[in-house]
Protein backbone atom coordinates (compact mmCIF):
# COMPACT_ATOMS: atom_id res chain seq x y z
CA UNK A 1 0.00 0.00 0.00
CA UNK A 2 1.42 3.39 -0.99
CA UNK A 3 0.71 6.23 1.42
CA UNK A 4 0.98 9.86 0.39
CA UNK A 5 4.46 11.17 1.22
CA UNK A 6 3.43 13.21 4.30
CA UNK A 7 1.34 10.38 5.79
CA UNK A 8 4.11 7.84 5.18
CA UNK A 9 6.65 10.08 6.91
CA UNK A 10 4.32 10.50 9.89
CA UNK A 11 3.77 6.74 9.98
CA UNK A 12 7.48 6.04 10.27
CA UNK A 13 8.43 5.31 13.86
CA UNK A 14 11.98 6.65 13.91
CA UNK A 15 14.27 9.00 12.05
CA UNK A 16 16.17 6.12 10.40
CA UNK A 17 12.94 4.88 8.82
CA UNK A 18 12.12 8.41 7.65
CA UNK A 19 15.61 8.81 6.20
CA UNK A 20 15.39 5.42 4.43
CA UNK A 21 11.92 6.22 3.06
CA UNK A 22 13.03 9.59 1.68
CA UNK A 23 16.20 8.12 0.20
CA UNK A 24 14.35 5.26 -1.50
CA UNK A 25 11.72 7.68 -2.82
CA UNK A 26 14.38 9.86 -4.46
CA UNK A 27 16.30 6.86 -5.79
CA UNK A 28 13.14 5.39 -7.33
CA UNK A 29 12.41 8.68 -9.06
CA UNK A 30 15.90 8.72 -10.60
CA UNK A 31 16.14 5.10 -11.76
CA UNK A 32 16.23 4.32 -15.43
CA UNK A 33 14.27 1.42 -16.84
CA UNK A 34 17.30 -0.93 -16.76
CA UNK A 35 18.45 -0.11 -13.23
CA UNK A 36 17.76 -1.48 -9.81
CA UNK A 37 18.76 -0.61 -6.25
CA UNK A 38 21.17 -3.00 -4.58
CA UNK A 39 21.92 -2.09 -0.96
CA UNK A 40 22.81 1.59 -1.04
CA UNK A 41 24.00 1.60 -4.65
CA UNK A 42 22.16 1.85 -7.92
CA UNK A 43 23.26 -0.86 -10.32
CA UNK A 44 22.78 -0.78 -14.09
CA UNK A 45 21.76 -4.03 -15.66
CA UNK A 46 23.33 -4.36 -19.07
CA UNK A 47 20.85 -5.97 -21.40
CA UNK A 48 22.16 -9.00 -23.30
CA UNK A 49 21.96 -7.10 -26.59
CA UNK A 50 23.99 -4.25 -25.06
CA UNK A 51 26.72 -6.69 -24.04
CA UNK A 52 26.69 -8.26 -27.51
CA UNK A 53 27.02 -4.83 -29.16
CA UNK A 54 29.89 -3.90 -26.84
CA UNK A 55 31.62 -7.16 -27.74
CA UNK A 56 31.18 -6.35 -31.45
CA UNK A 57 32.66 -2.90 -30.80
CA UNK A 58 35.55 -4.55 -28.99
CA UNK A 59 36.20 -6.87 -31.91
CA UNK A 60 36.18 -3.89 -34.28
CA UNK A 61 38.58 -1.97 -32.01
CA UNK A 62 40.90 -4.96 -31.70
CA UNK A 63 41.06 -5.24 -35.50
CA UNK A 64 41.85 -1.51 -35.79
CA UNK A 65 44.55 -1.85 -33.11
CA UNK A 66 46.11 -4.77 -34.95
CA UNK A 67 46.00 -2.84 -38.24
CA UNK A 68 47.81 0.03 -36.52
CA UNK A 69 50.50 -2.42 -35.38
CA UNK A 70 49.89 -1.79 -31.68
CA UNK A 71 49.71 -4.20 -28.77
CA UNK A 72 47.34 -3.51 -25.88
CA UNK A 73 50.34 -2.32 -23.87
CA UNK A 74 51.41 0.03 -26.70
CA UNK A 75 47.91 1.50 -27.05
CA UNK A 76 47.59 1.97 -23.29
CA UNK A 77 50.95 3.77 -23.18
CA UNK A 78 49.99 5.99 -26.12
CA UNK A 79 46.74 6.90 -24.37
CA UNK A 80 48.53 7.55 -21.08
CA UNK A 81 46.72 4.74 -19.27
CA UNK A 82 48.38 3.28 -16.21
CA UNK A 83 47.13 -0.25 -16.94
CA UNK A 84 46.71 -1.96 -20.30
CA UNK A 85 43.91 -4.08 -18.84
CA UNK A 86 41.43 -1.30 -19.63
CA UNK A 87 42.14 -1.93 -23.33
CA UNK A 88 41.40 -5.60 -22.74
CA UNK A 89 38.14 -4.76 -20.96
CA UNK A 90 37.02 -2.60 -23.89
CA UNK A 91 38.01 -5.21 -26.47
CA UNK A 92 36.16 -7.93 -24.56
CA UNK A 93 32.97 -5.89 -24.26
CA UNK A 94 33.14 -5.27 -20.52
CA UNK A 95 33.70 -1.55 -20.92
CA UNK A 96 33.49 1.09 -23.62
CA UNK A 97 35.70 3.84 -24.94
CA UNK A 98 34.90 6.93 -22.84
CA UNK A 99 33.48 9.73 -24.99
CA UNK A 100 36.06 12.22 -23.72
CA UNK A 101 38.91 10.00 -24.95
CA UNK A 102 37.51 8.94 -28.33
CA UNK A 103 39.63 11.47 -30.22
CA UNK A 104 42.83 10.22 -28.57
CA UNK A 105 41.89 6.60 -29.32
CA UNK A 106 41.17 7.49 -32.96
CA UNK A 107 44.47 9.28 -33.41
CA UNK A 108 46.39 6.46 -31.73
CA UNK A 109 44.73 4.00 -34.12
CA UNK A 110 45.43 6.28 -37.11
CA UNK A 111 41.73 6.88 -37.77
CA UNK A 112 39.66 10.00 -38.38
CA UNK A 113 38.17 11.03 -34.99
CA UNK A 114 34.72 11.89 -36.40
CA UNK A 115 34.45 8.59 -38.30
CA UNK A 116 35.74 6.71 -35.26
CA UNK A 117 33.13 8.27 -32.95
CA UNK A 118 30.36 7.78 -35.50
CA UNK A 119 31.26 4.11 -35.90
CA UNK A 120 31.35 3.47 -32.15
CA UNK A 121 27.97 5.14 -31.83
CA UNK A 122 26.54 2.27 -33.87
CA UNK A 123 27.49 -0.07 -31.01
CA UNK A 124 27.21 2.14 -27.94
CA UNK A 125 24.08 4.14 -28.81
CA UNK A 126 22.41 2.45 -31.80
CA UNK A 127 19.15 4.36 -31.51
CA UNK A 128 20.93 7.72 -31.36
CA UNK A 129 23.05 6.71 -34.37
CA UNK A 130 19.87 5.79 -36.27
CA UNK A 131 18.24 9.12 -35.43
CA UNK A 132 21.31 11.11 -36.47
CA UNK A 133 22.50 9.19 -39.51
CA UNK A 134 19.76 6.81 -40.65
CA UNK A 135 20.29 3.06 -40.92
CA UNK A 136 23.18 1.67 -38.86
CA UNK A 137 26.30 -0.17 -40.03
Amino acid sequence: MHLPFSRAVKAATNSRQVEQFILSSFVNMKLGKNQEVSGNATVSKAAPETRALRKEAGNWLKARRSEAGLSQVDLAATLGLKYYTFISQVENGFSRVPTETMEAWALALKLDPADFAKHLLVYYEPELHRLLFGASK
